[in-house]
């Protein structure tokens, strides 16, 4: 079974954090919420209160096949825990994905450089390096990104299908009444 983190901090966008964790877990992808702030509760862009799985502290980049960040703020570019995660699961080859703002993660540790990638429409200059596309979402190599909240079916759907396959997307996807 495909394991993945997918992170929080105060102001993460609900849609593409609780969506995203509802779809890959009807996949059957092992994920598991990450609180960054201090304690577990963690408050949503629109004051949506989420109770993460475990805090940061109790996590490593070995146990995941995949680390999964939520746009709605830029507070994640400044979370050194997860800046240095990021970079050990990019070193090791390990599966990252991003939403709508959260691409600047990958962009500030240089890991866009020369990759195809979307981001959040007016945020473009948080891409340094990375070659701008318009599709919904992009994989380029190890790295999913997409561009924000309407997009966020598709962006679950397509980390389902790289952690379970085509398949299993593809069941989930009818399941959700969602096209892929």
């Amino acid at each position: 079974m495909a394991k993945a983190a997918l992170f929080l901090t105060d102001g993460f966008e609900e849609t593409e954090a609780l969506c995203t964790t509802d779809i890959l877990r009807r996949g059957g992808v092992d994920l598991v919420t990450v609180s960054l702030v201090s304690g577990n509760t963690v408050t949503g862009k629109h004051g949506v209160v989420v109770q993460a799985d475990r805090a940061f502290s109790e996590i490593t980049a070995t146990q995941f096949d995949m680390l999964v960040i939520p746009g709605g703020t830029l507070a994640f570019t400044e979370h050194e825990g997860l800046l240095e995660l990021v970079r050990k699961q990019n070193i090791g080859g390990g599966k990252l994905a991003a939403i709508c703002a959260a691409p600047a993660v990958f962009a500030k540790l240089g890991l866009l450089h020369g990759k195809r990638a979307v981001i959040y429409p007016g945020m473009e200059e948080y891409l340094k390096g990375a070659a701008k596309v318009s599709d919904l979402v992009v994989t380029d190599g190890n790295i999913t990104t997409s561009k924000g909240p309407g997009t966020t079916v598709h962006f679950a759907l397509r980390l389902v299908e790289i952690l379970c396959g085509e398949g299993k997307a593809k069941e989930v996807a009818d399941a959700f009444v969602a096209q892929i």
